[in-house]
């Protein structure tokens, strides 16, 4: 007999401009934890874009394919962001407990260790690591096959690229970068804040991601505006931007979570007390 679906959590309607909300709270969110928190993240996701930078400076057809495919994991690496926005909700102390539990105490608040819910989030930053390597890929063969020349720096990238006279080599990389952008987003919105606090299975955070983008589709696409916007700016000013950019698009991503799902019908996952949890089967 064929399986029911698993039941997904409601979705909310929000209005057109609720993500200026998300933004304004996330910058509130970064004061209360103390702000260096939180600056700490951006600055420890732009150290690893500069490093990406640095070794691939003088191959700028893979370079141009690594930043972005980087982006497209930024949803598992501001796992901590949405815990100590989560604390903070919760009037509890948003403080380096809170990241360091996140990150080395999850797996505590499993009773089976072999169920598929004690991977679901390891196995959804796969999966985003597996799309942006295959993004990372296809840029780079879509660069280097039809570029007139080799792009091996920003400016060769800029000339022979983005204002080539002829051909459609920038067009053609932006829509496919975006024909992969957009289910990815559609799939992360949310997930990665609805797995971190609630019992759901990958399936269900993902289905549920969806649903939230299909019932708000406005929103939904000026939410990743801003966010395509804000990055851009932060990679535009040499990185140094991504410092503020990312833990504030991390901490808005929570509140964005909170108004798009309501997920009482899921137990919770409480990873920074996983005591809490302990007697809840997975």
């Amino acid at each position: 007999m064929p399986r029911n679906p698993p039941p997904l959590p409601a979705i909310r309607t929000i209005g057109l401009m609720q993500p200026m909300t998300w933004l304004v709270l996330a910058w509130r969110d970064m004061a209360r934890a103390g702000g260096w928190i939180s600056f700490a993240h951006g600055l420890a996701l732009t150290l690893f874009g500069a490093a990406i930078f640095a070794v691939a400076h003088h191959r700028f057809w893979l370079l141009a394919g690594a930043l972005s495919g980087f982006l497209v994991v930024a949803p598992v690496l501001a796992t901590s962001l949405y815990a100590l926005s989560r604390a903070l909700e919760r009037r509890e102390s948003a403080n380096l407990g809170v990241v360091l539990k996140t990150w080395f105490n999850w797996q505590n608040s499993h009773v089976n260790k072999w169920g598929n819910d004690y991977w679901c989030m390891v196995q959804f930053g796969a999966l985003l690591a597996l799309a942006a390597s295959g993004w990372v890929m296809t840029s780079a063969a879509l660069i280097t096959l039809l570029a007139p020349v080799p792009i091996e720096t920003p400016l060769d990238f800029l000339r022979h690229v983005v204002m080539a006279r002829e051909g459609w080599l920038f067009e053609i990389w932006l829509a496919l970068g975006s024909l992969m952008a957009a289910p990815i987003f559609a799939s992360s919105v949310v997930a990665m804040p609805l797995l971190l606090d609630r019992r759901a299975t990958l399936l269900q955070a993902v289905l549920t991601s969806w649903q939230a983008v299909v019932v708000n589709p406005l929103p939904m696409a000026f939410w990743a505006a801003i966010i395509l916007g804000f990055t851009l700016l932060g990679l535009g000013s040499v990185l140094l931007g991504l410092i503020a950019v990312m833990p504030m698009l991390g901490h808005a991503s929570w509140h964005a979570y909170r108004d798009l799902v309501d997920a009482s019908s899921l137990p919770e996952r409480d990873v920074t007390n996983p005591a809490q949890t302990s007697g809840v089967a997975p």
